[in-house]
């Protein structure tokens, strides 16, 4: 038995640990998607098509996706806080690596790798929250994480884009090595070790128990696959829009295109409300509202104007990480046990998601038109939107 409490809201434990589990959110995100704004440089860099430079971003999201299968059965072997260091860490030496590897099948090769190192992080962030973190105040610590995620993904794309623009797309992935590397070194250094968690030899057979329950759970795959549907139509308007916005009747310059990125504020306020609403509104009203808004400003993104398209991206991008802090809180809050097993392939659902329709919807678009492309993109949040209709309420005790 435990006699310590679990970290309060004001105490000093839960300040560091939101401290930390933001930053740790910061640097995954900030390397994971540093290609998305860069696909134009490199595709003409390389001599490349659309969809062959998307890969870039697809390689290292199919790893992070892999590496999470692979730590839903390993992540309780290791240490919470050693796993994640050790992902962070050897993720930004990748990063740094890469800014000289001189062929992109190589690059492609590198992103997967760093992918499944850094998956790491994602297969225990939530678990570790969730066991070390009073409940009343976990929905706080899983937002702040949702952000760090959220701003890294932002800032990461828009320092890309500048340091590219100054310096080239290669000493922009040398900075940004640099620059996750010293996070991780803080991460390092401040993070608490676990205090209700001890490494255990893993039990493949209940693994695969616990992981048969989830999938056969009408609750939880609906919310795997709401992760599925969501990711890979966000990652599909973000790898694409640039290439629609370089070409007529808008031809803006790449540079000006970089600040699209600014939207990701907008997902930072999604996680902050979120947190808010569910002490007032039931998680699938939530989810379902989010997921109706999200649809209404993606068909904005059909239009001619420019205002009407920032418009509906900003709405987009709100609604889609509202959509997601909600449904990530309602894996982990419904799991009652094997809760890494259950976030695992919450983010498992997720990357993959992020990797096939992300880059197949690339391939869409290259073969028809960008009215196509967004009445598909409408009909996977439809489909989206019917699943998280049949959600029951989700009652924590």
């Amino acid at each position: 038995m435990h006699t310590e409490e679990k970290a309060e809201k004001n105490s000093r434990r839960f300040k560091i640990i939101r401290l930390c589990i933001f930053l740790s959110g910061l640097s995954v995100f900030a390397q994971l998607y540093l290609f998305q704004p860069l696909l134009p440089l490199v595709a003409g860099h390389f001599k490349t098509s659309v969809g062959d430079s998307s890969l870039l971003v697809s390689s290292t999201t199919i790893g992070m996706a892999l590496g999470l299968f692979f730590f839903a059965f390993r992540a309780d072997s290791f240490p919470r806080k050693n796993l994640m260091v050790f992902s962070l860490i050897s993720s930004a030496l990748l990063t740094i690596t890469s800014a000289w590897i001189p062929s992109l099948p190589l690059l492609i090769a590198i992103g997967f790798s760093k992918g499944f190192i850094i998956s790491g992080v994602s297969a225990v962030a939530l678990a570790y929250l969730t066991e070390e973190v009073q409940l009343s105040a976990v929905a706080l610590a899983i937002s702040t994480y949702l952000s760090g995620n959220t701003i890294g993904g932002m800032s990461g794309r828009i320092s890309a884009t500048i340091l590219a623009g100054e310096f080239g797309w290669r000493n922009a992935l040398l900075m940004i090595g640099i620059e996750s590397l010293i996070l991780g070194m803080i991460f390092w250094k401040f993070f608490p070790e676990s205090k209700f968690f001890n490494p255990q030899k893993t039990d493949y057979h209940l693994k695969v128990k616990q992981m048969k329950r989830l999938l056969s759970d009408s609750y939880m795959l609906r919310l795997y696959c709401t992760a599925f549907l969501l990711m890979g139509s966000f990652v599909s308007i973000y790898n694409y829009l640039t290439f629609r916005l370089e070409a007529a009747p808008f031809s803006l310059s790449h540079f000006f295109i970089a600040f699209i990125f600014l939207m990701y504020i907008f997902g930072v306020f999604g996680t902050m409300i979120t947190s808010r609403l569910a002490m007032r509104f039931e998680r699938k009203d939530i989810l379902k509202s989010s997921v109706a808004l999200m649809l209404a400003g993606l068909l904005l993104l059909m239009s001619g104007n420019i205002y009407i398209i920032i418009f509906g991206l900003g709405l987009f991008t709100l609604c889609f990480f509202a959509a997601h802090t909600m449904a990530s809180q309602m894996t982990a809050l419904c799991a009652k046990d094997g809760k890494s097993s259950a976030t695992s392939i919450y983010w498992l659902f997720y990357y993959f998601g992020s990797s096939f329709l992300g880059s197949g919807t690339g391939y869409l678009l290259h073969a028809t038109s960008w009215s196509v492309f967004i009445i598909t993109l409408s009909f996977i949040i439809i489909l989206c939107l019917i699943l998280t209709s049949q959600n029951k309420s989700l009652k924590i005790e």
